[in-house]
């Protein structure tokens, strides 16, 4: 166990790398004041992402005057949010019960604990964990209480079906989700967005906000031990398209004040090497390989900014990365990565052919595959599927491989029924990762060339195989898999559109193969800056910051780590909505005159 007053790990090693980061600012701060714009404000934001849009429209809605500023270019407002499948955590929903889905706010917390594993000092009051705690059970009160009607009153709505992500270790009060609670957004990730943009671009019409692109923020500017404002770098105006590396050239110079400052830059999941310097025993050796599930501009670097003004990291060690992620055949980040969404059907191997156990399946415990994967020694695995289960079962996460959910176009929705999506074609077709065959020799052989290693062997995958085609033919059996096949099929969610009928793999009418690396893709951030449930930053005495606020991935989506060690899913988008509103009321609270 992590010590809970523990230095942080993220932002010590950063601030040597971070460009005009920690140092810098502290260094400046000595010098005179920027010859460069500088304008009052009630508060500044930093970060246009979906948590900085609501702490943002919470701000002018109470009527204070807000600076929102980002490094990026207006094209990337919204962030990794517009970028997102768009999935919600609800429990007790409308859509649950619409699909005879009975779930409990008690049900939901049992889950979450379970999933969370809180164990570094939640009654502390300078434990780790202690305010994370703490905003899990107002999180999971507000998943189960007005998150649905709040949303639904601002225009969101969802996708019927309603999913069932990461089922979990097999234990009631272990990891994952009794129940289905993954509610898909009608519109993805920029349909979350968009009510939230239009109240900022309303305000900044009435002349409440103010937005600052290519401002980039190199410290916090403190007086008296008081967070006043923020100084830092313009940079030069870019066009490049949304996601897209922007150039790090500097034009000029910035310091802005106002009472308050809400920090809302997010996580770490595009630095690859702090994801390693980061990198938890518990989770294996970290990857030499990893693909990139976020934009180049998820860098990481306000956290040691944060941290110079007194902000407390804590969980820096907790981070969610994904096990079935495919190298992009059309990125538009670096590295870009795509995950699937998988049912329940596909077999999973390792890099040398070897069928994983329990709870190493499609869709159950993400984090546990993640160290099964690492302690081969390989980065990759390999999922053995069929064009049957593909067409059912794949989905791709990200508003962009979605256009028919994106753009809400019922026909080509309900075109999936007779065919397969197209974005999963395209990858079976450009994607690098993917072997089709009409043979299992000749689907090994696409195997081995593909890794150029040779460690797949012909008549070792036929027996694992073989083995769990022979469970199909009866309505018992010992392999859990297979069990979790015809639970799925009993729920009329996965029935209808996630879950393929039960079948041989090596059935030729299911055919033809197919064989997918999987690669481990980078995500989310789970620790970082420790705040109360106003979202208040808090030094390492477990005293607020005063002037300082955070939400959103940068702050651990509330608390500095509202999921513990493990994500129930749906919960990144919640968790940003949630914190910016809290940290965004109490700011206006605090700036009430």
């Amino acid at each position: 166990m992590q010590n809970s007053s523990a230095p942080a790990g993220i932002t010590r090693r950063h601030a040597l790398t971070a460009t005009g980061g920690a140092l810098a600012a502290a260094a400046l701060a000595q010098t005179a004041a920027f010859a460069a714009e500088s304008q009052q404000a009630d508060a500044i934001v930093v970060g246009h992402g979906l948590a900085g849009l609501v702490a943002t429209a919470e701000l002018a809605a109470a009527g204070r005057k807000v600076l929102l500023l980002d490094q990026e270019p207006e094209a990337s407002l919204g962030g990794q949010a517009f970028w997102s499948f768009g999935g919600l955590f609800f429990v007790d929903s409308e859509e649950q019960r619409l699909m005879g889905i009975k779930d409990t706010r008690d049900l939901a917390w049992q889950d979450w604990l379970g999933t969370a594993g809180f164990d570094r000092g939640v009654g502390d009051p300078t434990g780790q964990d202690h305010w994370g705690y703490k905003w899990a059970e107002a999180y999971v009160d507000f998943a189960a209480g007005e998150k649905r009607s709040w949303l639904a009153g601002l225009g969101v709505q969802w996708f019927p079906l309603v999913g069932w992500a990461e089922r979990g270790g097999g234990l009631a009060d272990g990891h994952g989700n009794s129940v289905p609670r993954f509610h898909v957004t009608w519109g993805t990730g920029p349909a979350v967005v968009e009510p939230f943009e239009k109240k900022v671009r309303a305000a900044q019409a009435a002349g409440r906000v103010a937005f600052r692109f290519r401002h980039r923020v190199d410290g916090l500017v403190t007086t008296n031990g008081t967070v006043t404002g923020v100084r830092g770098a313009v940079l030069e105006p870019s066009t490049v398209s949304r996601g897209r590396p922007s150039s790090r050239t500097v034009v000029g110079e910035f310091e802005l004040r106002a009472p308050v400052v809400v920090v809302t830059s997010g996580g770490i999941g595009a630095d690859h090497d702090l994801v390693r310097q980061n990198w938890p025993d518990r989770l294996g050796t970290p990857p030499k390989t990893m693909i990139t599930g976020v934009p180049a501009h998820v860098d990481g670097r306000m956290l040691a900014i944060a941290e110079s003004a007194g902000g407390r990291i804590v969980n820096p060690d907790r981070m969610w990365h994904y096990t079935e992620g495919l190298r992009n055949y059309d990125p538009i980040w670096p590295g870009h990565g795509i995950r699937i969404l998988p049912g329940p059907s596909s077999l999973w191997f390792d890099a040398t052919g070897r069928r994983f156990g329990t709870p190493d399946i499609p869709g159950y415990d993400t984090l546990h595959t993640l160290k099964s994967i690492t302690d081969t020694g390989y980065d990759y695995s390999w999922f053995v599927t069929t064009q049957k289960i593909i067409a059912k079962e794949f989905a791709l996460s990200g508003s962009e491989q979605n256009p028919d959910l994106t753009e809400k176009n019922v026909w080509k929705l309900l075109s999936r029924i007779w065919q397969t999506p197209e974005p999963i074609e395209k990858f079976k077709k450009h994607g690098e990762d993917f072997v089709v065959a009409t043979s299992l020799p000749e689907l090994v052989r696409g195997m081995n060339k593909l890794t150029g290693d040779g460690l797949i062997r012909h008549d070792d995958l036929k027996r694992q195989i073989e083995a769990r085609d022979r469970e199909m033919d009866n309505p018992y059996t010992k392999d859990v898999q297979v069990m979790g096949i015809r639970n799925a099929l009993a729920y009329p969610g996965d029935a209808l559109s996630r879950t393929a009928s039960a079948h041989r793999i090596l059935d030729p009418d299911a055919g033809p193969l197919i064989a997918v690396r999987l690669n481990i893709l980078t995500r989310k951030t789970l620790g970082g800056l420790q705040t109360d449930l106003g979202g208040r930053v808090l030094n390492a005495s477990g005293e607020p910051v005063p002037g300082l606020y955070a939400a959103g991935e940068v702050a651990g989506f509330g608390g500095g780590g509202v999921h513990g060690y493990r994500s129930l899913e749906g919960t990144f988008l919640g968790g940003c909505l949630f914190s910016g509103r809290q940290a965004g009321r109490a700011a206006a609270a605090a700036t009430a005159t």
